[in-house]
């Protein structure tokens, strides 16, 4: 699949604002450099509507515009990705590429995740707001659902962290099979991934820790599905939300029925935990 591959000239401290805005614009990879965000989209997903739709938002950001646009194919585009990537520390886990060095420090929880093409390496600050919290709620023996599992990264680390099992869905066609290659990456057993959405989650299944890290819109949606899989006392984890983004979700009727444990923020983004 070729890609179409934008460079925007933007200040550092918009990077995950604009990052958020694309991402709903089905743009699926981003590199951060300096002053600069390079994004990534599928060719046959971007006209001149979706580029019209940019250059608007980007008016909402003082000195941003596209610097450049260049198509790419899917080899071109993974050395890319390969270099942007490196390991980093999260909480509890070290997470790192295959072609990264190991880490020697043995408090630490190895996550190898080879992310190509797929939403979920731990750059973001959802994912790090998850996986930071998750080692104080996943116990030995959980289930956990992984909503919007992207490379897998949060269902492998529920895993490490004593999970007995795990279920993932995704509407993007590259995370199944990227989900499954970090699965064997970290010699995970007892995770199992499916490409969709609420209908492909097994029938009757029940789940100690739901976990979701999507965006506010699709959350709404999903949230009164999800309910019904969570069991009792069960956790639910959301991220994939702005910090504007809590009332809205404090507010929403499908919630009334939970307790709100709390809420953390890194950056403008945050992550909320609901019990049952």
């Amino acid at each position: 699949m070729d890609y179409i591959r934008l460079s925007i000239s933007l200040n550092d401290d918009f990077h995950e604002l604009l990052i958020a805005e694309l991402f709903e614009l089905d743009f699926e990879g981003f590199e951060e450099e300096e002053n600069k965000l390079v994004a990534s989209i599928p060719a046959n997903r971007f006209d001149d509507s979706k580029r019209e739709e940019i250059e608007r938002i980007l008016l909402s950001f003082s000195g941003a515009g596209i610097i450049n646009e260049e198509l790419i194919t899917p080899q071109n585009w993974n050395q890319t990705w390969e270099q942007s990537i490196k390991p980093q520390n999260i909480g509890k886990f070290y997470v790192r590429p295959t072609w990264a060095s190991e880490n020697n420090n043995s408090d630490t929880i190895e996550l190898l995740i080879d992310p190509k093409m797929a939403f979920g390496t731990g750059y973001h600050a959802t994912t790090r707001l998850i996986l930071e919290w998750i080692p104080e709620i996943v116990k030995k023996g959980d289930s956990v659902l992984d909503a919007g599992t992207g490379t897998g990264i949060l269902g492998i680390a529920a895993l490490k962290l004593g999970a007995d099992s795990a279920f993932g869905f995704d509407i993007d066609e590259w995370s199944k099979g990227n989900a499954e290659e970090n699965m064997e990456l970290n010699q995970i057993t007892g995770f199992e991934v499916k490409l969709g959405s609420i209908e492909v989650i097994p029938t009757d299944s029940q789940y100690d820790v739901i976990l979701a890290n999507i965006n506010r819109n699709a959350l709404i949606y999903l949230i009164p599905e999800l309910l019904k899989f969570l069991k009792p006392e069960g956790k639910l984890l959301l991220s994939g939300l702005l910090e504007e983004d809590e009332s809205t979700m404090l507010s929403q009727e499908s919630l009334q029925s939970l307790s709100h444990l709390g809420t953390r923020q890194q950056q403008e983004w945050i992550a909320m935990l609901f019990s049952s």
